[in-house]
């Protein structure tokens, strides 16, 4: 199996290279008649999109999303969405020079021992270029969700630190994310970010990041306890970014310093009949299912791969070589990975809510 997709009933497949021709995707398992057009899938582009600021990639792509099937007057029909971007700022000569060397950090040596294949133009599949697709297909996840739950989700994620820098919890405020280019919801972090990730970049070097999602108003009762656990589906999901190297939920690895009674999150019966957690350590799920408290993930990124400072590597004839990685590249490529975790969480529940449907039936 060629693993170019993800998702069980909501499930899309992507095809195109970094620098081909065209990048797209294929969504599959959407429902009739919910409204859709391009301008929808295009805002959740432009907030991936490179170019915007000195901290990321200067290629510059519109991205421009084309809608090739499965909408008609606007209304999706209950069949595959076929998506559609051109991929218009690719400079394949910016890698001539290691068309048969193996850049450290990155897929290229991996790739070639799997196809035999040296594709060289900026990483070819393995290229994060793909990742504007899972946005776009995540874009039509959302409308699903919006359609199905009455606009009750909301599915918000930010950068909350940059190298060995932290966020202060007690500055968090969500609606500072889309105000500064670290998608950071603590406006002095952001600005602190700012000076030491430019010194960062003038050396040619790159940093790590790790991001926080939070997704409020989960319906109980998504996942299931084995094979489709909801945190296993969300870890597959968010390892799948390029780049990611580690992924917990709630209070994830630091639980290993708790004790079992501080751990657990304790349950009470509620005034209304119902009931509530006192803490959400379990991140709001529990046996791999939702408990209807915020969902709550956060991953690392490592630092990008391609700097300009000279590394030791091979070429394709096991030959020592010293190489350095010209071309655009982002000082820290955590920073976009915002809109593009936003995404797969937003495929993930729109996944699992459509197998809870088709085993259980409607949520209510």
């Amino acid at each position: 199996m060629a693993s170019n997709s993800f998702g069980n009933i909501f499930r899309f497949t992507s095809f195109g290279e970094s620098h081909g021709k065209v990048i797209g995707c294929v969504v599959d398992g959407v429902p009739p008649n919910i409204s859709l057009s391009e301008k929808d899938i295009q805002k959740f582009l432009d907030r991936r999109k490179p170019g915007q600021s000195k901290f990321v990639s200067q290629r510059k792509e519109s991205d421009k999303v084309e809608i090739l099937s499965g909408v008609f007057e606007n209304k999706t029909t209950g069949h595959p969405i076929a998506l559609n971007i051109v991929n218009e700022d690719h400079r394949s000569k910016d890698y001539s020079e290691i068309a048969k060397k193996f850049r450290p950090g990155h897929a290229d040596i991996t790739y070639y021992e799997k196809y035999k294949i040296r594709d060289y133009r900026g990483g070819g599949r393995s290229s994060a270029r793909e990742t504007a697709v899972r946005v776009a297909a995540g874009a039509i996840a959302s409308k699903v969700l919006n359609f199905k739950l009455k606009n009750k989700i909301k599915i918000r994620a930010s950068v909350i630190q940059i190298g060995p820098h932290k966020i202060n919890r007690e500055n968090f405020n969500w609606d500072e994310v889309e105000k500064n280019p670290f998608f950071c919801a603590d406006p002095q972090a952001a600005n602190k970010w700012s000076k030491w990730l430019d010194e960062i970049r003038k050396k040619g070097n790159s940093a790590g990041a790790i991001i926080e999602i939070i997704a409020d108003k989960i319906p109980k009762g998504l996942g299931s306890p084995i094979y489709q656990k909801l945190d296993s589906q969300i870890a597959d999901g968010l390892m799948s970014i390029n780049a990611v190297k580690g992924v917990e939920i709630g209070s994830g690895f630091e639980s290993t310093s708790m004790l079992g009674s501080q751990s657990n999150d304790e349950i009470f019966p509620s005034e209304d009949g119902n009931y509530f957690y006192k803490t959400n350590h379990a991140g709001g799920v529990l046996g791999g299912i939702s408990t209807g408290q915020p969902l709550i993930a956060r991953f690392v990124v490592k630092p990008t791969s391609s700097i300009l400072i000279e590394r030791n590597s091979i070429d394709i004839n096991n030959n020592a070589i010293k190489i350095r990685t010209k071309g655009r590249h982002d000082p820290c490529v955590g920073i976009r990975a915002v809109p593009i975790a936003e995404a797969m969480i937003a495929i993930v529940l729109a996944d699992q809510l459509m197998m809870h449907e088709a085993q259980v039936g409607n949520l209510k």
